[in-house]
Order: C-alpha cells, then structure tokens, then sequence
C-alpha cells in the first residue's frame, strides 16, 4: 500500500518484480490481551516476564471447572515465552472501564471557635451565679458564663465555670491537666462545664493559682489568664482529602479474585492488595513521611515495598510528594474512533511501582528562610498519622459485562470479546490503532493470542489489525486461523479467505507446560510463534526463515493437537497456512514459512516480507537526519554512504544475492527538486529459503562414466 505524502518525512516504496510462474534486527513485538491487572490500554514497555508480572499481573485464578483448553493465560504465555529470546516488549492491555484502586489520606479539620488570648479571674468572696464575660481577641468568645462555688462552702476548693465553652474546653482541660499535678481540669462535652481544681500556690500553665487567696488550708482561688491560642476547637472534628493514591494498576490484582467471572469488592487485608501509612509528621518544617505496605501485612510485621521520607506538599520543594511519588495519569480519547488517543495529565513522572498521586490540598511557600513552617496553620493541611487501604478498582469483569476475561475460551466468546457486544471489539481496536503511530511506538510483529479468524466478532478486529500492519508497513502479523478443536479443512478455508503479505498464520494448537497448574495446557500457535521468531533473529537474522530444525523449534511444547501428515501439511501450505510439526527425536517444529499473500512472488515468504521491514526500519531512522537539507548532490552522497554499507552487510550475512542503491540526478530530476522531494531507488535481490531440496538419483550401468 502506497503512502501518502504530505508532511516531510522518509518515504519508501515497494516495486515487486519478482513475480513467479504458476506452478511449482533485534525483533519488538506488541503483544494485545486481557492481564490480570496494569495500566489498562496503555502501550507500555516491559524487558523482561518478571518486570511483566510486577506491571500486569500473574496469572489469572483458574476457577472452577477450568479444562486444559479453557485455561486462559495466553497473554501471560506469550510474553514469558517471548522474553526468553527477546530484550523489549510492548504490551497493551484489555480491559475496557478498568479503574484504578483508591485511597484518599485525609488530614483532620477541627471546627469551633479559633481564639486568641482570654484573661478571665474568679474570686472566691464571687457570690453564686454571677455573671461575668469572657473576651477572645477582642470577640465576646463565651457570651455568658456563669462561675459558681460547689456547694461545700467548707472547702471553696472547687470552681465550675459553666457555659458556653464548646470549642475550647476538651482542648484547655487537656492541656491545664497535663500541666502539673497541682492543677486538675475536666471537660464534659455536652454539658458545656469545664471544672478547675487545685491545692496549692504557684503558676501551672495556663492557670494562675494566686497564693493570696488561699488559706491555710490550701482552699483558694484560681485565676484563669492569659491564655495561649489553640487553632480550631476539637469537639467536632472532619475529615478532609489532602491527597489520593492511585494504583498503576488497573484490575484483578487490586480486586480479591473470586470464582470464575466474580468481581468481588477489594479486599484490604488481601496479599494483592495494598495499604499505605503515613509514620510520622515533622510540624516545625511542614514534613511527613509515608510507606507503601503489602494489604495482608500486620502493624507488627510490616511488608514495606516502597518509603519516602520529608515529603511536603509544597510544589516548589524538591520533596514535594508530585515530585517524588509521580502524577502523570493517562486517558484513552476518542475510544472506537478512527484516532484515538492517549491524553496524559499531571507534571511528574510516575516513580512509585505501584501508586501515582493526585495532590488535593497544595500549600505554598511552606517554610521561612531557617527552613521552619511559616505558619502554623499551614500544618493543618498535613495528612493524618496512620494508615488505610485501597478500594474502588473494577475490571469489567463480571458475568454481565462484555469482557469475561474468566470465561472459557471458546467459539462463543473468548479472550474478552462477546460476539453480541461492541464494548470488547472496541476495546482491541483502540489498541490497535494506538499502536498505529510507527513514530510513537517502534514495533515490526504484532500478536493477538486468543483471537481466532473463524469466529466473526474476532475476525474484525483481526481485520483491523490487518490494515494497522499494511498501513505502517514495517510489522507483521501473526494470527491464529481457528479456535481450539477446529478441522483442518477450517483452517485452511480461513487463510484463503485473506491476501496479505505482512500476515502469517500458523496451525495446530500446541501443549506446553505450566509449572503453576501442575499440568499441560493448550495454547493456539499465536502464544509461542513469536518466541520462535525472536530466537531466530537472535542466532541468525531477519531475513531467514524462521522454521525448520534450526530455527523453527518450539522448545516448550510437548505435543500437538494433531499430528500432521505429509498430505495434511501439503493441504496447509497450499493455503499459505504454515504447519506445525512433530518429528522424532526432533520436537514440535514449525515448517512453513508463507505469509498470505495469494500472488506467487518473493513476498509471499516470511524472510523476505521481514528482510524488507527491516531494511525500511533501518533507512528511515537512520536518514530522518536528512529531512530539510539541501537536495544537493553533496546530501544524495551521504545518503548513498549510510545506505550501502548497510545492504553490504546483509549481503555479506546472506540476507541479499545482489543490490543497487540509486540517488542521483537520473531520479532527482529539477521537476523532482522542485516539488520538494528526494528520490532514491533500491534493487534488491533478496535470498530465498530452500523449501525444497530435490536430489536426482541417477542410476547407471557398471563401467559407465560419470558426467563431468
């Protein structure tokens, strides 16, 4: 498919002369499916299966009634499979209305009175219920109070001021009984009393004990004075969100994972989940210091995955918990569109392996120049000491919804995708139009294990795929043709039913073993064909075949589903479909290498489709460079410098018989200059695979010569 041309860039053409008679780099996938939890689809890099497992999650809890071909972890094999030969993977992950787990930190607000100074002195000759006012700051604070003798006139050694003190009084009782012993307060909330007693002379706190008012006895008087601003009163108190944790992850992994198709709500004390704690508070420098632990963990044994220690919430301070802990969330716009898109928002980079933060309450200019709070208020915003839990994540995945991800694989619905439904569909095609901007996201293999082109809500999205690889024309497909148990004559009718030469299919399902269950399962070719590409271009090279003993082995499998003749792999590979063998002594073997292009050329073989990816990966990255210079004579040679050595060294790795690069004014013509363009011309020669190795016996009769 021709590109078009509007914007500057590199483009490249193919013009296939290799047409037939009738008749006889370090590889990066993308992998597409449903995981147990992870960034839900968002195109994200992960280098090797235990970085996978950390970001998507491990296997998904097999349920009940699960069958060796219903065991649906093939995204999990697939990437762990692939992994073993290759150094990067992208990984996009189903999962359509995921949400993330929560956890809101809250910080406590008082309500209540916020008052100054107060001087206010009960004298002992005081009659009984007189009336005296109580100045805050210059604000009536208590409009009435009526200070009262207990009725013991024989002591006098109790005063009991009643009215309103809501607001101050559980905070003052406090703070005058921790005071000194000699001095007692109690506060009882709702009956608005704050009761003061004493024995003895001297200054305790807040209180005033004059000694001239006190007997022999140690019976007295007590003055109230002075008293030092409390912030906020502490008899109502709220709560309030200063900042959310959220999980990177989106799923099953921040949900208890129950039955086969049960999305039960999030446990907190579950290994999957998980808890934070805020340990402590430096109110002085406006600091605190939070930890991310393990849900099941205990007070007493703490399994901490992540610290952080000074936090602020002030976004100019290099501790600022956006800055260390990571903001940035990304949303999929557009979803089902023709373009969709990822919209990100925060400003910091997500550091934490498991949350991300969205700061509620940001306080400015925290500190003064010695580095200490500016004010004291400004501590009210600091999080609560303590720790909480997460909740609110969902996945989709309950028996009413479009995405079973627990269900049976199976031709009714499978892998994600109900048939009756758009929410699953959409889902991979938004995936894989993502994937379609070749600048964003550098892939050349594509695989969608779990799809299978027999069953029709499958079929259009593999359709889609098609078209994104034709598109971007610099990745290959991989599909599988049919579902578990499907004839042959199913398979091969598939493949004819499409012409694509960036598309290979691979058939029959195959048996690996999976230490987690204890057992075999079944996997379709999909799951373990892009492991065998990776080795092949990790021993060899693009441009050769990956099949055959040398490089086509499946090493994981254990058996096929069917063992394939000689007459059934003819009937496959008449289809372009490319089998999978077993040979003794020799293992699970792939042994075809067409891609499903109908016409006979060199194209309809995989090694030469991926030689030509490869070497348009290589021009275009390595020309871009080139883009807006001077369409001179000088800039065609260095283009010619950059090109040759390149195709000289798969020539010499037997990826070529011959070339010829061509930039010069033969094609750079003034009518080409002119428009703004640079036109080059590659002739290759690509090598071809020997399929077919045919051998004349010839028999001859005794004395005859051998021909030279």
């Amino acid at each position: 498919m021709a590109e078009k041309i509007v914007s500057p860039g590199v483009f490249t053409n193919e013009v296939d002369q290799s047409f037939l008679p009738a008749g006889v780099q370090a590889i990066g996938a993308a992998l597409i499916g449903p995981t147990s939890k992870g960034p839900a689809g968002i195109p994200t890099i992960v280098s090797s299966y235990s970085e996978f497992v950390q970001k998507f999650g491990g296997k998904f809890s097999s349920g009940s009634g699960a069958t060796e071909q219903s065991y649906k972890y093939l995204t999990n094999y697939a990437a762990q499979e692939y992994l073993k030969y290759a150094d990067t993977l992208t990984v996009v992950r189903i999962a359509p209305g995921a949400t993330p787990a929560t956890a809101d930190v809250k910080t406590t607000t008082t309500t209540g009175a916020t008052f100054g100074s107060a001087s206010f002195t009960i004298l002992d000759e005081l009659p009984s219920a007189s009336i005296h006012q109580l100045t805050v700051g210059g604000v009536d604070f208590i409009p009435v109070v009526s200070a009262s003798l207990y009725t013991d006139q024989a002591t006098e050694k109790y005063v009991t001021i009643t009215g309103t003190v809501d607001g101050f009084g559980a905070n003052l009782a406090t703070a005058i009984t921790n005071a000194d012993n000699n001095v007692a307060a109690a506060y009882t909330a709702g009956t608005n009393t704050l009761v003061l007693s004493g024995s003895a002379a001297g200054t305790v706190g807040n209180v005033s004990v004059s000694t001239s008012s006190l007997d022999a006895a140690g019976q007295g008087v007590f003055v109230l004075a002075g008293v030092t601003a409390l912030q906020g009163g502490t008899d109502t108190n709220t709560e309030d969100t200063v900042f959310t944790l959220t999980t990177l992850s989106d799923g099953a992994d921040q949900n208890s994972v129950g039955p086969e198709g049960v999305n039960n709500a999030l446990a907190s004390g579950s290994e999957n989940n998980l808890r934070y704690e805020v340990t402590s508070k430096n109110d002085n420098k406006g600091t605190f210091n939070l930890i991310i632990r393990r849900g099941d963990d205990t007070s007493r044994r703490k399994t901490i995955l992540e610290q952080y220690t000074n936090l602020t919430l002030d976004p100019n301070s290099p501790q600022y918990i956006g800055r260390v802990i990571g903001d940035q969330s990304f949303t999929l716009k557009d979803g089902g569109g023709v373009d969709p898109f990822l919209q990100m928002s925060g400003s910091f980079p997500n550091r934490s392996k498991y949350v991300r933060v969205d700061v509620k309450k940001n306080t400015y200019n925290y500190l003064d120049a010695n580095g200490n709070i500016r004010d004291a208020a400004l501590t009210a915003f600091l999080p609560q000491l303590g720790s909480g839990s997460f909740s609110g994540a969902s996945d989709g995945d309950s028996k009413t919804s479009p995405m079973k991800f627990y269900d049976q694989i199976e031709d009714t619905n499978t892998q994600g995708i109900n048939p009756s439904a758009t929410t699953g569909k959409n889902a991979y095609i938004d995936a894989i139009r993502l994937l379609k901007n070749q600048d964003e996201y550098d892939i050349n293999l594509l695989t969608l294990p779990g799809l299978f082109d027999n069953q029709t809500a499958h079929a259009t999205v593999l359709t889609e795929a098609v078209n994104m690889v034709e598109d971007r024309a610099d990745c290959f497909l991989i599909i599988d043709p049919v579902s578990y148990s499907t004839p042959l004559s199913s398979a091969t009718a598939q493949a004819e039913s499409r012409d694509s030469n960036y598309v290979a299919e691979y058939w029959p399902w195959v048996k690996i073993p999976d230490p987690d269950l204890g057992k075999n399962v079944w996997v379709p070719a999909s799951t373990v064909i892009p492991s065998v590409y990776a080795f092949n271009d990790r021993v060899a090279a693009p441009w050769f075949a990956p099949a055959g003993l040398n490089r086509g082995g499946i090493d994981i499998a254990v058996q096929t589903e069917r063992k394939l003749t000689h007459a059934n792999r003819d009937t496959l590979y008449e289809s372009n479909v490319n089998p999978i063998a077993t040979f003794p002594n020799s293992g699970v073997v792939v042994f075809g290498q067409k891609t499903l292009q109908k016409k006979a050329s060199a194209l309809d073989r995989v090694n030469v489709r991926r030689l030509l990816i490869a070497a348009k990966k290589f021009i275009a990255s390595t020309t871009k460079f080139l883009v807006f210079e001077n369409n001179t004579a000088a800039t065609r040679n260095r283009f010619l410098s950059l090109v040759n050595p390149y195709f000289e060294n798969v020539q010499q790795r037997q990826g070529l018989y011959a070339f010829k690069v061509v930039m010069d004014e033969t094609n750079n013509t003034p009518d080409v200059i002119d428009r703004n363009q640079m036109v080059g011309q590659i002739f290759l020669q690509p090598a071809k695979a020997a399929e077919f190795i045919i051998i004349d016996f010839n028999i001859l009769p005794t004395g005859a010569a051998f021909p030279e």
